[in-house]
């Protein structure tokens, strides 16, 4: 498994949709200025799957490599439309581990803020001891 595609499309999810939108104002501003099909596809495609969907194409397509090596032997019977298949099969199982990868960033994210929130609070009020 190209573990690196994975991870890099997490990146790039948690980048775009999670963290962009909130670092000013100059994203937004963007995203207003883009023509209005293309702001409503980043608003639907908030969902880590289906966005995950079309990260493993881009990722795919930018590192030639495949989530899973299987999916480059096809069998022959597929013939010329074994390519686009293996693309699209390797994409969807892509879009199933980002979501995966999105979930158990927001599980751990949980409790490591409460466990900064905690620190935080321990340590002002030991300072107002």
């Amino acid at each position: 498994m190209a573990m690196e595609n994975l991870l890099l499309g997490l990146a790039i999810h948690q980048l775009f949709w999670e963290h962009l939108p909130h670092w000013g104002t100059w994203f937004t501003r963007g995203l207003k200025m883009l023509p209005q099909p293309l702001q409503s596809l980043y608003e639907q495609w908030r969902c880590p799957y289906c966005a995950g969907f079309w990260i493993g194409l881009a990722v795919h397509a930018a590192t030639g490599n495949y989530l899973f090596a299987a999916f480059a032997d096809l069998p022959a019977f597929w013939g010329s439309l074994g390519t686009p298949l293996a693309w699209f099969m390797d994409a969807l199982v892509f879009a199933a581990l980002n979501k995966l990868g999105v979930l158990a960033v927001h599980a751990i994210g949980l409790p490591a803020l409460k466990g900064h929130q905690a620190k935080e609070a321990f340590l002002a009020a030991k300072k107002a001891a």
